[in-house]
C-alpha cells in the first residue's frame, strides 16, 4: 500500500514532473530547494525519501537524472 503524499512531497513530483516536460531536464537539488524554500540538504533528503518511497528514480552521483515514476493523474496540480 503506498502512503499518501504530504503536500510538499507533491509539489515537489509536480515541480520535477512540469519542469522536467518544459526544459527537458529535470532540475537540479539547488533548483529544488529554491522551489521548495529550503536548503540543499533537505532537498537532497526528500528526494531521498520519494525515491525510497517509490515515486522518484534518480542515478546515485549524476546530476539531473530524476524521473518521477508515478501516472500524470497521479501528480498534484502544481501551486
Amino acid at each position: 500500500m503506498t502512503r499518501r503524499l504530504t503536500r510538499q512531497q507533491g509539489q515537489l513530483l509536480a515541480y520535477i514532473y512540469w519542469y522536467t516536460k518544459v526544459h527537458r531536464v529535470p532540475p537540479s537539488e539547488n533548483e529544488i530547494a529554491s522551489f521548495l524554500g529550503i536548503q540543499g540538504p533537505s532537498a537532497h533528503s526528500a528526494i531521498l525519501r520519494l525515491e525510497a518511497a517509490g515515486h522518484l528514480s534518480r542515478i546515485p552521483g549524476t546530476p539531473r537524472t530524476l524521473k518521477v515514476l508515478l501516472p500524470r493523474e497521479r501528480i498534484p496540480d502544481l501551486e
